[in-house]
């Protein structure tokens, strides 16, 4: 599923291309994804100019000068796709079935934006933009890693009397929002702290250095495009990089990365999902 780094990448693509242009026509496929879609969708989104191209978490949030907002979730292989008009046509992706095209908007300068997704695990919804951070999926996150919020005094606060293990603690949306499973495990290996180690035992000089981490490890995702495991594509259908860079996230077995260190990189399962890590020097 794409994380924060995908969701951020997809925005960055998509800002410049739909700012303050006009939906002129919206195509919905099909009546819903993971859930129905909101009633009257169609009608709702033409007409309406983009007012800012935002993210919260894994989601997009597209706003409108009509005082709603466009909230999207790519599930797990959702795309958003930027066409532009060549020759008087579309020009499509060849990997990418157009039966999975479930919503098409056309913009007033000929730009298309297309949601592409074979799994239809993805959603969307209009929420009045006033009511943002009262919306179900969005009312309970926690702070945004790279915001000023999640610092080591937070995160301090946050670990305190928990004894899950590190790795389920900094997955839970509550407590930093738009964390996923790869860029936990990347973080926590910088950090040299194990996941298997309970939050609340995390040393207090350990803080730090792990807020450091996860800011590092999302920086450099979004630097490389986020991670390409399976469906992921950025706006213009190319592939993300950051998985060339994997140091533990499916490296089972390969030798360690750190300096000096004669380990490898082992496989656990912790709460269904797995996780890589260095039993030498992750402590």
């Amino acid at each position: 599923m794409p994380e924060l780094p995908e969701v951020e990448t997809v925005r960055r693509g998509l800002e410049p291309a739909i700012l303050d242009r006009t939906i002129m026509c919206a195509t919905i496929n099909r009546p819903d994804l993971r859930w129905p879609f909101p009633k009257d969708m169609r009608a709702r989104l033409e007409g309406q100019r983009i007012t800012h191209v935002g993210r919260r978490s894994k989601y997009l949030l597209i706003a409108l000068d009509g005082g709603e907002t466009l909230l999207v979730h790519l599930g797990m292989s959702g795309r958003v796709l930027i066409e532009q008009k060549q020759l008087g046509k579309f020009h499509h992706e060849t990997d990418r079935l157009a039966n999975h095209d479930h919503v098409v908007l056309d913009f007033n300068d000929e730009t298309r934006v297309v949601y592409n997704d074979a799994r239809r695990f993805g959603a969307m919804d209009l929420i009045a933009s006033g009511q943002i951070d009262a919306h179900p999926l969005l009312a309970k996150l926690g702070p945004e890693p790279l915001s000023n919020a999640m610092n080591a005094a937070y995160l301090a606060q946050a670990l305190s009397g928990k004894t899950s293990p590190i790795k389920s603690v900094l997955l839970d949306q509550r407590v930093i929002a738009g964390l996923g499973n790869i860029y936990v495990c990347e973080a926590l290996w910088r950090a040299g702290i194990s996941p298997r180690r309970k939050a609340k035992n995390i040393a207090a000089k350990r803080i730090e250095p792990l807020v450091d981490a996860i800011r590092a490890v999302i920086r450099d995702a979004i630097d490389a495009g986020g991670s390409s495991l399976r469906d992921y594509r950025q706006t213009n259908g190319e592939l993300g990089y950051f998985q060339h860079s994997f140091a533990t996230y499916d490296q089972e077995g390969a030798a360690c990365k750190t300096a000096d260190c004669p380990g490898n990189i082992a496989r656990i399962v912790q709460s269904g999902r797995s996780s890589f890590y260095c039993p030498q020097c992750q402590r």
